[in-house]
């Protein structure tokens, strides 16, 4: 753990570009990803199960995280309570859609974008929510407690579990001309991130780019984290 932690900090402190170049507006697909993993946080329609709104759609903030800034999965996870209200929602009706805009992070504002802009990329999943167990319950424990650390010290008697968005479809508006779709295999093969580097900039040591996805493999499989 130790080790993938100074590689991800590393990753920041050499190849801050690496991290923040927003991919091509025409590769949708790599797009839809880079708006995932850079995301915090996101805002999640359910159909209301309570009255006096029953039946309607209500939309509710949480955080996600698909994994480490710059080596997601693109899997949206979750970290749940069964007394909260939209989860309870959920469990009535598991179909979702969940929304993330780069207007929480700093593109938007190094660019001036207003978060309704499709300039401002955003991207909306729709599919469903379900419990994740086992060994991918790890893999979502390690993307979320280390993009939100405040979680490990959350209340043990709410009842939380792990979950993820099953992906049946992904929206995606970043430029003019309507919105875009994506497949759920188009958008899971998709590789978000490539290093651009110029012609003065300094060469990758040790073949540091070509081995980031294989540290991140290590940190998701680490049993410790």
């Amino acid at each position: 753990m130790q080790l993938s932690w100074a590689v991800f900090l590393l990753v920041f402190w050499v190849y801050p570009g690496y991290l923040q170049d927003i991919p091509p507006r025409d590769d949708v697909a790599r797009v839809a990803r880079f708006v995932a993993n850079q995301c915090g946080w996101a805002s999640m329609a359910t159909i209301s199960s309570r009255d006096p709104v029953k039946g309607q759609p209500f939309s509710n903030t949480f955080s996600v995280s698909d994994g480490p800034l710059g080596s997601g999965t693109g899997v949206p996870y979750m970290y749940l309570t069964r007394l909260e209200i939209s989860v309870q929602d959920l469990q009535v009706n598991s179909q979702a859609s969940l929304s993330m805009s780069l207007a929480q992070t700093d593109f938007c504002r190094k660019y001036a974008y207003d978060p309704q802009s499709p300039l401002c990329a955003h991207i909306i999943f729709s599919g469903s929510v379900v419990e994740v167990n086992d060994t991918e319950a790890v893999v979502a424990k390690n993307a979320l407690f280390l993009r939100h650390p405040e979680m490990a010290d959350w209340p043990s008697d709410h009842d939380w579990f792990f979950a993820k968005m099953n992906i049946t479809q992904v929206w995606v508006l970043d430029y003019f001309g309507g919105v875009k779709t994506v497949t759920p295999e188009d958008y899971y093969n998709a590789k978000p991130y490539k290093l651009h580097l110029g012609k003065s900039a300094m060469k990758c040591p040790l073949r540091f780019c070509d081995n980031i996805q294989l540290w991140s493999e290590v940190y998701f499989h680490s049993s410790g984290a």
